[in-house]
């Protein structure tokens, strides 16, 4: 991919998930949300991906979507994740938005011991649904055509002992670190995590949990690259000034 074609997706009306970008047909939602919500008119363009990397640009029309050109390939994501433990409200499914927004790979919902939220039963599905929904849809909004992975939740004690954790004794070198878990707004119980993990500062004052989600996120998906890229000899950033 070009910088000219980045530019071009980046003025694209929307991003659309499909099942195949090679032949594209939208969901009746999406046909809704082209054709009410964003009122596209015939000959505009549009970005369509199947959340694998496979993307192509569209053309509207009346009969529905044509695609333009070739089908491209965008390169998989760094392996980098998240661990968020549920939180009150909607302040969990921003933190996932954000989290898709700079680039994280996956999202583990993380049951530590201080997890305020309900996330038993019917909440607990319904609550993933929503997470996995709003992850689409950010992929959408920031061209990003490899989905975020929203995983099934998972304990702290079966956390891998590769992932750091954020906590106010931790270091602040983040070098050589892809995954991290964030607590709960009641922070970590005593003694959940034993004294060989990794620990991580994230900075000098107290965060709410949401805050300290997208600040980890941010920091694990520059430590892994990919914010500003080299494509066909040009540098890419996503500052539009650049353009």
């Amino acid at each position: 991919m070009t910088l000219a074609d980045w530019g071009r997706r980046v003025d694209a009306l929307a991003q659309f998930r499909v099942a195949d970008p090679a032949v594209p047909v939208l969901s009746r939602e999406d046909e809704h949300h082209l054709r009410r919500v964003l009122r596209a008119r015939d000959e505009e363009e549009v970005v369509v991906t199947d959340g694998r990397g496979a993307w192509a640009f569209a053309r509207v029309g009346a009969a529905g979507l044509a695609r333009i050109g070739d089908v491209s390939l965008d390169p998989a994501p760094a392996p980098t994740a998240l661990y968020l433990p549920p939180l009150k409200g909607d302040r969990a499914e921003w933190a996932v938005a954000k989290a898709t927004e700079v680039g994280v790979a996956r999202v583990v919902p993380l049951l530590s011991g201080r997890v305020v939220a309900r996330f038993t039963g019917e909440t607990r599905e319904k609550t993933l649904a929503r997470w996995r929904r709003v992850a689409a849809e950010a992929a959408g909004q920031c061209r990003r055509t490899h989905d975020l992975v929203v995983e099934e939740p998972m304990a702290v004690a079966d956390v891998p002992a590769g992932v750091a954790v954020c906590d106010f004794d931790g270091s602040a070198d983040w070098s050589e670190v892809r995954e991290v878990a964030v607590g709960p707004e009641g922070g970590w119980a005593p003694g959940e995590w034993d004294d060989a993990r990794r620990r991580l500062l994230l900075g000098p004052s107290v965060l709410r949990a949401e805050t300290a989600a997208v600040l980890a996120a941010a920091l694990v998906a520059i430590g892994a690259g990919g914010w500003g890229f080299t494509l066909d000899g040009e540098e890419m950033s996503n500052d539009e000034s650049t353009r």
